[in-house]
């Protein structure tokens, strides 16, 4: 085994990320050290790139980025007991601290002290990356390759906050066709939702929505207002507006639009995150007096929601190829990041230089 690796790195605050060999992780005696095969690159990551209040807030740099990967355990600590050298495995990126309230009452995705990889712990944008041995998750590389075995954890998000909704016979909007947006169309289609209404500023995206089984899509820049996409969205539903509204983006025009079109009664879920404080144009009225189930909803249950997700893969009930738009190298991080920032690709996997595509 090698003695260094290269690996993305936030090596200090302010703007970009620098590749660099640095030593191969020491495996604690409740990890497992993973030769990573394919990680997949999240907003979060464009976050840090930038280094916006968010990640100089909760970034302590020099920390390597990468949070969703798959890879083969090529080294054990001495106390772990449920993995072996050889095993294809992704992992929870969420190391809870197992003694909030949070946490011992069965809702550990709302850890209140949560380490998170790639964040506050080295992560997988490297040739190996040592993770405890209660985070990992065994996948079958006959059923899911690494490209797609990578992106588990993020199409978590959007099986949680998808699947929180009874969506067969109801229309569907999704607001954002960011990935967990694209995800959360491919789930709702494959749900039999009567029709799925896709809304993005950009066409490639677009493209990839009718792809994953968006019946209409809506381009938001053609609308000068939140008003007249809802107005659009409701003339899609017959004038009675839509039944559940997944708002993916965090855009404030996209929340304020959520309210405005969805139907009397209807639900809303709001799971993108604004880059800064917003308001609401009428609460009262686009809420209040509709009757609205809003929910909020973050990440995804620890571990019960990758079970379902497993299922959803497996079974061939949702089909992610489409949604991988391009594989490059870590060395190319720089170029992977100025292209999730035009909004010109779906999912972007990044292997190690020394991996095969």
């Amino acid at each position: 085994m090698p003695q260094t690796m290269t690996a993305v790195r936030k090596a200090a605050p302010g703007r970009g990320l620098v590749v660099e060999e640095i030593p191969l992780p020491e495996v604690a005696n409740d990890e497992v050290l993973v030769q990573v095969e394919a990680a997949s690159i999240c907003g979060t990551d464009l976050h840090i790139w930038d280094w916006d209040d968010w990640s100089s807030q909760y970034i302590t740099p020099p920390v390597t980025l990468g949070h969703e990967f798959a890879g083969t355990v090529v080294d054990l600590g001495s106390e772990v007991g449920t993995v072996a050298v050889g095993d294809y495995v992704s992992a929870e990126s969420h190391v809870t601290c197992d003694v909030c309230v949070q946490c011992r009452s069965g809702t550990r995705h709302m850890c209140v002290d949560p380490s998170i990889l790639g964040v506050h712990r080295d992560g997988a944008f490297a040739d190996y990356v040592a993770v405890p041995e209660k985070v990992v998750w065994q996948n079958d590389r006959d059923k899911l390759p690494p490209e797609i075995a990578t992106l588990q954890e993020p199409f978590g998000n959007a099986v949680f906050s998808t699947l929180d909704h009874a969506l067969a016979g109801r229309t569907v909007g999704v607001l954002g066709c960011g990935p967990v947006g694209l995800f959360a169309i491919a789930i709702a289609s494959s749900s039999g939702a009567a029709s799925v209404l896709a809304v993005d500023p950009h066409e490639y995206r677009l493209d990839l929505a009718r792809k994953m089984g968006a019946s209409r899509t809506f381009d938001p820049d053609r609308s000068a207002t939140a008003g007249d996409v809802a107005d659009l969205l409701s003339e899609a539903t017959g004038g009675h507006g839509v039944d559940v509204v997944l708002e993916m983006s965090g855009a404030e025009t996209a929340i304020n639009t959520a309210f405005k079109a969805a139907a009397p009664g209807g639900r809303v879920t709001l799971f993108g995150i604004p880059s800064r404080a917003i308001g609401i144009e009428d609460l009262a009225g686009d809420v209040i007096f509709k009757n609205l189930t809003v929910r909020a909803l973050s990440g995804r249950r620890i571990f019960e929601t990758w079970y379902r997700t497993r299922w959803l893969l497996e079974s061939g009930a949702v089909d992610l190829s489409p949604i991988v738009t391009h594989e490059m190298r870590v060395s190319e991080i720089d170029a992977a990041i100025d292209l999730l920032r035009s909004g010109m690709a779906g999912k972007i996997v990044i292997r190690p230089d020394g991996a095969g595509r």
